[in-house]
C-alpha cells in the first residue's frame, strides 16, 4: 500500500449515523475496506434523543481508532438518519437535543401542525409525524431556542462542525416535508409553520459537494487528517447506499432490509413525482431522481411474535432452520399499513404456528416485491437487485423472498453498505479512481456475471 508524505497510508472515511448504531469505514484509493468501527448511537436513557456533541465525539473516537499510526484521512463524508436535527448557536453548539424520528412525542406535535399544512404536489415525501418539520416545531418550543442561529440535521452536524460551515444536504432537505425537490426551494408556508423562518435554514448542498477543509483541532492535532483533506456532503442513508450500489452496477436497485425494508435506486429521469408508493429525492452526482419505497418489516414480525409459538417458527424460518409450509403463498396475513394500522390475520387464517408464520413471511415478501416494482418502474430495462441490511444475512428470509417473488437477489458481502458508499462519495470528490465493486466485496460476482453476459 502506498504511503503519503506523512508516512501513513491514505484513506477516505465514510460515516453512517444510524438509529441504533453509528459506523465508520476506511477505504483505500483502490477501494479496499481496511477498517470498520461501530458504536451505539448515543441516546438519552429516558427520551432517546441524541446529544449531537456526544455523537460527534464518538465519531471522532472511531476515526482516531481506525487511523492510529497507520492511516491518514484525505476526505470524509457522512450519511445517516433522515429527519433528526438540532438548533445551534453561532459557534455551532447545539441548543436542543435531536428528537428521534420515531419519538412518540412527535404525534401530538404533528396533530397540532397538520391542520396548517396545505397539500403540495412538489413535496418529496408524504406528511407524517416523522418528518423534519415536526422536529422543527418541537425544537423551537424548547428552552434556549431563542438563541438559535441555524438548524442543522443530525447527519450533517459532524461535517458542519469540521468545516465551520452549517449546511443542509439535499437528500435530507427532501425528508423535511417543507422542500420542493424540483425547484430546490423551501415551501414558505410549511417553513413558517415548522421552524418559523427560512433564516434558520442553512444553504442546501448536493451530495458529493466539497463543503470545505477540515478544521477539527482534535483530529488535525492527532495527525490523522491530511492538511489538504476535505469534508464532502453526504446525506440520507438510503439514497447514499443506493448510489453506492449504482456506482458498482449502473441502474441497479438496492433492497435494504433492516427495521424497515427500503428499496432505492438512482433513476435517470429528472423530476419524477412522489406517489403513495414512492418517495423521491435529488439524484446523486446526476440530473436524475433518487426513488425509494419503504415498507415495514420489524413491526409486523414483532406483532406476530406476541404468540410465542409463532415467533419461534418465524425465527427458525428466517434463519433457514425450518422451511415454510404452503401458507407462504396464502393471503391470510395483512401487514400493518403506514399511519400505524395494526397487522391482522384474516378470519380464515390457520391456527397452526408454522402456517401462521409462513403466511407472515409470505406477506412481507410480497409487499417487498411491490416496493421493488414501484422503484423498478422508474428504471430502464430489468434492473439487477442487490440486498443489504441485517435481514439479508438470514438465508431463510432471502430464499423466502426468492420463492415468493421468483426474482434473483444478490446479497452484498460488505456489511456496512451505507458507510462504504459514503466513503466512495468522498473518494469521488477528490478524484480517486476507486473501484466500487472492490469496496462492496462484489468483484468476483460482477466478473462472473460479465463472463456469462
Amino acid at each position: 500500500m502506498t504511503r503519503d508524505r506523512s508516512g501513513r497510508s491514505p484513506v477516505v472515511c465514510g460515516v453512517d449515523i444510524g438509529s441504533t448504531n453509528t459506523k465508520v469505514v476506511a477505504l483505500t484509493p483502490q477501494g479496499a475496506v481496511v477498517a470498520r468501527r461501530r458504536r451505539t448511537t448515543p441516546r438519552g436513557a429516558v427520551d432517546l434523543s441524541v446529544d449531537a456533541q456526544h455523537l460527534l465525539f464518538a465519531i471522532e473516537e472511531m476515526i482516531l481508532d481506525i487511523c492510529s499510526d497507520t492511516y491518514r484521512v484525505h476526505a470524509v463524508s457522512v450519511a445517516g438518519v433522515g429527519e433528526d436535527g438540532v438548533l445551534v448557536d453561532d459557534a455551532l453548539t447545539p441548543l436542543t437535543p435531536a428528537l428521534a424520528w420515531f419519538d412518540t412525542r412527535r404525534a401530538d406535535v404533528f396533530a397540532d401542525l397538520a391542520p396548517r399544512l396545505r397539500p403540495d404536489a412538489a413535496l418529496c415525501t408524504a406528511d407524517d409525524a416523522a418528518r423534519t418539520l415536526v422536529g422543527w416545531r418541537w425544537a423551537t418550543d424548547q428552552p434556549g431556542a431563542s438563541q438559535a442561529r441555524s438548524w442543522v440535521a443530525l447527519t450533517d452536524y459532524p461535517s458542519s462542525v469540521w468545516t465551520g460551515t452549517p449546511f443542509f444536504s439535499d437528500t435530507l432537505a427532501a425528508r423535511t416535508a417543507a422542500w420542493d425537490g424540483h425547484s430546490r426551494r423551501w415551501i414558505d408556508d410549511r417553513v413558517a409553520a415548522g421552524i418559523g423562518t427560512a433564516a434558520l435554514l442553512p444553504p442546501v448542498r448536493r451530495a458529493g459537494d466539497v463543503i470545505g477543509g477540515f478544521l477539527s483541532d482534535r483530529l488535525v492535532t492527532a495527525g490523522v487528517i491530511d492538511p489538504d483533506a476535505v469534508v464532502v456532503a453526504g446525506g440520507h442513508d438510503h439514497p447514499i447506499g443506493g448510489w453506492g450500489v449504482h456506482a458498482m452496477d449502473p441502474g441497479a436497485v438496492l433492497d435494504s432490509m433492516g427495521t424497515a425494508e427500503v428499496v432505492v435506486a438512482q433513476a435517470p429521469e429528472a423530476g419524477i413525482p412522489r406517489s403513495d408508493d414512492l418517495d423521491v429525492a435529488p439524484g446523486i452526482l446526476s440530473a436524475g431522481t433518487t426513488v425509494l419505497s419503504v415498507e415495514e418489516l420489524a413491526r409486523n414480525v414483532e406483532w406476530a411474535s406476541q404468540d410465542a409459538a409463532v415467533g419461534a417458527r418465524l425465527q427458525e424460518m428466517i434463519s433457514g432452520d425450518t422451511p415454510p409450509d404452503d401458507y407462504l403463498h396464502a393471503p391470510v396475513f395483512v401487514p400493518g399499513s403506514r399511519g400505524g394500522a395494526l397487522p391482522r390475520y384474516t378470519p380464515d387464517a390457520p391456527t397452526s404456528p408454522l402456517s401462521r408464520a409462513s403466511a407472515v413471511l409470505g406477506a412481507l415478501a410480497r409487499i417487498g416485491a411491490r416496493a421493488q416494482d414501484a422503484v423498478a418502474a422508474c428504471l430502464p430495462g430489468q434492473p439487477a437487485v442487490y440486498a443489504a441490511g441485517g435481514w439479508s444475512r438470514s438465508p431463510g428470509w432471502v430464499e423466502t423472498k426468492k420463492a415468493v417473488t421468483g426474482r434473483d437477489l444478490t446479497v452484498i458481502p460488505e456489511p456496512q453498505v451505507t458507510a462504504t458508499a459514503a466513503a466512495l462519495l468522498a473518494a469521488t470528490a477528490i478524484g480517486w479512481d476507486t473501484d466500487p465493486a472492490t469496496a462492496m466485496g462484489m468483484t468476483a460476482h460482477l466478473d462472473h456475471v460479465g463472463a456469462h453476459a
